[in-house]
């Protein structure tokens, strides 16, 4: 896709630090990076997420993650890391090419902060269990 960033950074137009490279897959450094080693995996094929991924082509992208959280790990011995996606704007999307954030985390005042405010109360077990029966009705054969 020409006006996509991520694309452009694949066919060389703009530059990037280079991570990891293969036939189907990118890594590279975050230019604005959370932490120290915040890395960037993408397909090198356009897919604006992971809902135009085919099983394929997810598993060729998934296959490369423990290598480089691994990496991430035996080179700047983080306390954890982050695996995060984002999904359309409402799930915080920016740029529309597929990208799989590794975020290390070296302590909780780094500056991500994921809030997460549950709402169990608001949900039954027959809720779990129609939605469920939703879920698998809709997985693809």
């Amino acid at each position: 896709m020409s006006d996509c960033l991520f694309c452009k950074i694949v066919d060389g137009s703009i530059p990037s630090t280079k991570v990891y490279e293969d036939d189907h897959v990118l890594a590279f450094m975050d230019i604005m990076p959370l932490t120290k080693g915040h890395t960037l995996l993408i397909p090198k094929k356009h897919h604006e997420n992971v809902y135009d991924m085919s099983s394929e082509e997810a598993g060729q992208l998934f296959s490369v993650a423990p290598k480089l959280a691994e990496a991430l790990k035996s080179a700047f011995q983080p306390a954890g890391l982050n695996l995060l996606n984002n999904n359309g704007a409402p799930a915080g999307q920016s740029v529309f090419h597929f990208h799989l954030h590794f975020i290390p985390r070296y302590d909780q005042t780094d500056g991500f902060k994921a809030s997460w405010l549950t709402k169990e109360k608001q949900y039954t077990n027959e809720m779990f269990s129609e939605y469920a029966d939703k879920i698998r009705a809709n997985l693809t054969k």
